[in-house]
């Protein structure tokens, strides 16, 4: 791996920074799609690791990656959380004209996201045992996830630098770049995966193996297009990342917090399902591949509207923040709107795709059928909580999102579960996102209004 490339500051209004004139619904649409491109890939790609492991008509190998699969929810939902105040604190100082401010926040959150990440890989490899037993694994698929995680989570440490890499890519508006590295991922797990599994027999470790080896050629990817065309990464130094560390966990721990809410409440939701068998977590280990399918451009919105708005707010364009919000509702009611009217016509074809038994099928049809309508009000908490995180309120992202994955979804998916089975849990899991997703973009339009009031900018 060469070395990065230290270049001089370029003296401050040398350049504009990209996201501060033009169209802001442009930028949004720009930002989004090549995010979506990306990110629809990797879910794409993780989709077909589970067709390809339904394929082997085994129920308990699909309820084991299905149950791996929410464990690495957590681990990765982590370094999301992490992510974050790098594209914040360096789109901030973009946006304020900053480079060499920039160029040490993008080095030293992405060594300390590192440390982190590697850390937490550790602990839950430790209290994996007890993990698996609380979301009610039975033996066999309680085997099949140990496998699958002890060989797949050690490399979550190069799953981190990866992302924040991609992330300052991102918050310099390199979308076009940040969305190769990450297509690398989907390219690797393409070639690999058949051969793994099916090739050599590996079966769902097979899989695990092919994760390994995908993240590694997404640290080299995404290191070497950051090193070569932006003068944003120098050689980390220990001094700065102590003095950074603090700017950086008071957005990561908030942000941190937000995220583990929905794979905190994804676990509880597979535990609820494991009540009903192995057809019923195997459904839901499908739907947790389709949603992200999907809804990825909501996944992507989140993380597109993030720079642009940093950017800004550096700049005190406090007018073309609110407009980039603005700009967020109206792509998710088109998208949301079209992606609900899609799965409700393929519905019958998918479930045949995977082989699902009844129960399975049943359930898959089902959600397919009423997701738009949870996936709108999700989208509303999504797009705010991106805003809070990015527009320094980041203590409202963790209350929203861990409101909606608590008081939101808990009480509402056990009830729904002990009325009318795993159909009304599944009901129950959306029942509560409406009042958080009304209240949270109510707020996002309010924070910004209290910063212009302000018009202060601390970095």
């Amino acid at each position: 791996m060469d070395a990065p490339r230290i270049e001089k500051p370029r003296p401050p209004g040398a350049d504009t920074p990209r996201f501060v004139a033009g169209s802001t619904m442009r930028h949004v649409l720009i930002m989004t799609g090549t995010g979506a491109a990306g990110l629809i890939a990797l879910f794409i790609v993780d989709f077909v690791s589970l067709l390809y492991i339904s394929w082997l008509k085994d129920p308990s190998l699909t309820a084991g990656v299905g149950l791996a699969t929410v464990v690495l929810f957590f681990t990765v939902s982590i370094n999301v959380g992490l992510m974050i105040p790098i594209g914040a604190l360096v789109s901030r100082s973009l946006g304020a004209r900053d480079t060499a401010r920039a160029r040490q926040w993008a080095t030293s959150g992405c060594a300390l996201m590192t440390v982190v990440a590697s850390v937490v890989s550790l602990a839950v490899l430790a209290a994996l045992p007890w993990i698996l037993d609380l979301m009610g694994a039975p033996e066999r698929t309680f085997r099949v996830a140990h496998d699958f995680l002890w060989i797949s989570m050690p490399t979550n440490g190069l799953m981190a630098l990866a992302m924040g890499l991609s992330n300052v890519l991102r918050a310099a508006g390199d979308a076009r770049r940040s969305m190769y590295a990450t297509l690398s991922v989907a390219a690797v797990t393409v070639l690999l995966d058949p051969l793994f599994i099916f090739g050599l027999g590996l079966k769902a470790n097979g899989a695990a193996l092919t994760i390994d080896i995908s993240r590694v050629v997404y640290v080299y990817v995404s290191f070497r297009f950051l090193s070569r065309h932006h003068a944003l990464l120098s050689w980390p130094r220990l001094d700065h990342m102590l003095a950074d560390s603090r700017s950086f966990f008071a957005i990561a721990v908030p942000a941190v917090l937000t995220n583990i809410a929905a794979p905190v409440s994804n676990a509880f939701f597979t535990g609820i399902m494991a009540r009903f068998g192995d057809e019923a977590i195997a459904a839901s280990a499908i739907i947790d591949r389709v949603t992200p399918v999907a809804f990825g451009g909501l996944f992507a919105l989140a993380g597109a509207i993030g720079p642009v708005m940093g950017q800004n707010w550096g700049a005190r364009q406090y007018g073309r923040v609110r407009q980039v919000l603005k700009d967020a509702l109206t792509f998710m009611v088109v998208y949301v709107g079209s992606v609900w009217l899609v799965l409700a016509l393929v519905r019958g074809p998918l479930t045949l795709l995977f082989n699902a038994p009844p129960l399975t099928a049943d359930l898959v049809q089902f959600f397919c059928v009423y997701s738009g309508p949870i996936w709108f009000f999700i989208g509303l908490v999504f797009v705010a909580n991106a805003s809070f995180n990015n527009l320094g309120y980041p203590l409202l992202s963790t209350f929203f999102n861990w409101g909606r994955a608590t008081l939101g979804m808990i009480p509402f998916a056990y009830i729904g579960a002990e009325i009318a089975g795993p159909r009304g849990a599944l009901l129950g899991i959306g029942a509560g996102s409406v009042l958080f997703g009304i209240g949270a973009i109510f707020t996002a339009f309010w924070t910004i209004r209290r910063l212009e009031r302000q018009a202060v900018v601390p970095l």
